[in-house]
């Protein structure tokens, strides 16, 4: 293909209705993972969600190439990384009582900085990632394969944006006009928030998590509420305060040990391997003959371009964008520059680690990568609490963007989208993300103030609740140390311990919703797989759907279905919060 036509091919790919739908989409989906990040202590990939919305809303207005539905779902997701990795540890800030030293101008910079060095690393190692690899990108794949087989029809529509408006109706009623509780069915158990909590949201987590997954989850919701609080206690081996402390701490102990766990057995030793195998075949080219080496200086700077997919402009500009990150963490976060030095290069090695996870596993643990960095400026000598939170937040989003790119990266690799428009899009969505997700931030704390952040509390806001007792001190730190080893040997056997732990650490009410979730869940494929079972037709049959069979499985329908409550409570969240700010602001 002519680099006319590559250009062409791109423009056509990333179009200004894709754009202008993307962004649109963006700033809805940004905001709702803002607080569905705070609220659930949880963050699910959009990117299913985001391509079923592409799709419909570009066929309706008479588009129809998947490759521009691609591009202007990757816009609408992007911003959801960003913030993710600001709702997993700016919050701890507020926590601590800190909260008048957080300014917007330092939530930009820290978003920002964040922003360019994920998408700078993208850039570099997507030709090694996804083309020269053979990691899966769960996620990236399952998006692929809904583009390619979901038509996207009437009914599929019908289908999303109908859930979103009755989800959003049961939140406005719920929190809005107090027409039905918060809570069904609270027990006075000391030291247990036994309840179910009224929220179609995160009935829906459960819903799309479901399986083994949520099963571990409620287990490690009994097991520190009923096992070590009311066990314990009952055995007079602590108080209910000791008790909680010991359980936040475990749970704890364990998510991080699980992400240390993804370095130890899934990324250090798929780094060593390319390592050697590099320098296995360094060793090869020297041993080479001068014939196979001379020829051409074209040849060897092509070779040298092709390496990463990139040319002398691009890799310029992005070493420009490198810098303008590097000022900004300097300047906006106020670090040393041998400390942003440190940040810089450890954002780098953290968003490659997390490209290799979320490849793997699908999972980007993106603040243990935000922690680990953390603690290594901290024994540089940083002592500044709220710096310290501010690099976290830094690589956090870098790592949590990184997987999201990635996984983009495949989807587009398995249906034909120009990876440089694909990119570009990205960068569109991501740079948008970072001021949509610095105001609605802003925007919740004004509405409900610091005091609504926190375990037990409106936003319970997990991951920056574990930031938070690693910068101010840990409640047992035995629990931690044991939580911490046998999250590492956990994962490491297989055993989802970052699903445990956060069964541990949140609230018993919202274990116990998710695990209804995953229930609906259960009893809905069965039911649904009998009948589809029961009126399977040929493909060609025209009352089946389409020749290249139905509109949609029935496992489709229920992400659709899920995916739409999720997105219609958290949007219609975001907005009842902007309303009280807004009042307060006028009033």
């Amino acid at each position: 293909m002519s680099s006319s036509s590559t250009r062409e091919s791109s423009r056509a790919q990333l179009s200004a209705a894709g754009i202008v739908v993307g962004c649109i989409g963006c700033i809805v989906i940004t905001a709702s993972s803002v607080y569905t990040a705070l609220k659930m202590g949880a963050l699910p990939w959009p990117t299913i969600f985001t391509s079923i919305t592409a799709l419909v809303v570009l066929r309706a207005l008479g588009k129809t190439s998947l490759n521009e539905a691609n591009i202007t779902q990757v816009i609408m997701s992007a911003g959801s990384m960003v913030a993710g990795g600001l709702a997993f540890t700016v919050p701890g800030i507020w926590m601590l009582g800190r909260a008048d030293e957080v300014g917007v101008p330092a939530l930009l910079a820290v978003a920002l900085a964040g922003t360019l060095l994920g998408l700078v690393c993208t850039a570099l190692i997507r030709r090694r990632f996804v083309d020269e690899s053979d990691l899966e990108y769960p996620i990236g794949t399952a998006a692929a394969e809904t583009l390619l087989a979901s038509s996207a029809g009437g009914k599929t529509g019908r289908k999303l944006f109908g859930s979103m408006a009755l989800a959003g109706i049961w939140c406005a009623l719920r929190d809005l006009a107090g027409a039905i509780p918060t809570m069904i069915g609270a027990l006075p158990i000391p030291g247990v928030s036994f309840a179910l909590y009224n929220s179609p949201m995160l009935c829906s987590v459960g819903f799309l998590v479901g399986g083994t997954a949520v099963a571990v989850w409620f287990l490690g919701a009994l097991l520190g509420n009923f096992g070590i609080i009311v066990g314990g206690t009952a055995a007079g081996l602590w108080d209910v305060a000791s008790a909680q402390g010991i359980v936040s701490s475990l749970g704890m102990g364990l998510m991080m040990g699980s992400g240390l766990g993804v370095v130890a057995r899934d990324i250090l030793p798929k780094v060593v391997a390319a390592l050697r195998g590099r320098a296995n075949a360094g060793a090869r080219g020297s041993s080479r003959s001068e014939k196979q080496q001379g020829s051409g200086r074209g040849s060897k700077a092509r070779r040298a371009t092709l390496a990463v997919g990139l040319g002398r402009a691009d890799a310029g500009a992005l070493g420009i964008i490198t810098a303008a990150a590097a000022l900004l963490v300097c300047f906006g976060i106020g670090l040393s520059p041998l400390a942003c030095l440190v940040v810089v290069a450890l954002a780098f090695v953290t968003t490659i680690m997390s490209a290799q996870s979320v490849g793997q596993t699908g999972i980007d643990p993106m603040e243990i990568f935000g922690l680990i960095v953390l603690l290594a400026i901290a024994a540089l000598g940083e002592s500044n609490q709220v710096k310290l939170f501010f690099v976290a937040a830094v690589v956090a989003i870098a790592c949590g963007l990184a997987g999201d790119v990635m996984s983009d990266f495949k989807t587009g690799a398995i249906i034909g989208t120009d990876p440089r428009a694909l990119w570009r899009g990205q960068a569109i969505g991501a740079l948008l993300g970072c001021v949509v997700s610095v105001v609605v931030m802003t925007a919740l704390m004004h509405a409900y103030g610091a005091d609504a952040f926190g375990p037990g509390k409106q936003f319970v806001a997990a991951q920056a609740s574990v930031v938070a007792t690693m910068v101010s001190g840990i409640p047992s730190v035995p629990a931690f140390a044991l939580g911490l080893v046998g999250g590492i040997a956990l994962y490491c056997l297989g055993v989802p311990s970052m699903m445990l732990g956060l069964g541990i650490y949140l609230p018993f009410y919202m274990s116990l919703t998710a695990a209804l979730g995953a229930l609906v869940k259960f009893a809905y494929d069965r039911i649904a797989g009998r009948r589809a079972g029961c009126c399977d037709r040929p493909a060609s049959d025209p009352a089946a759907g389409t020749v290249d069979g139905p509109e949609t499985t029935h496992e489709e329908s229920g992400i659709i279905v899920a995916s739409g409550i999720l997105g219609g409570e958290s949007i219609v969240g975001v907005l009842i919060a902007l309303v009280s700010v807004a009042s307060g602001l006028l009033g």
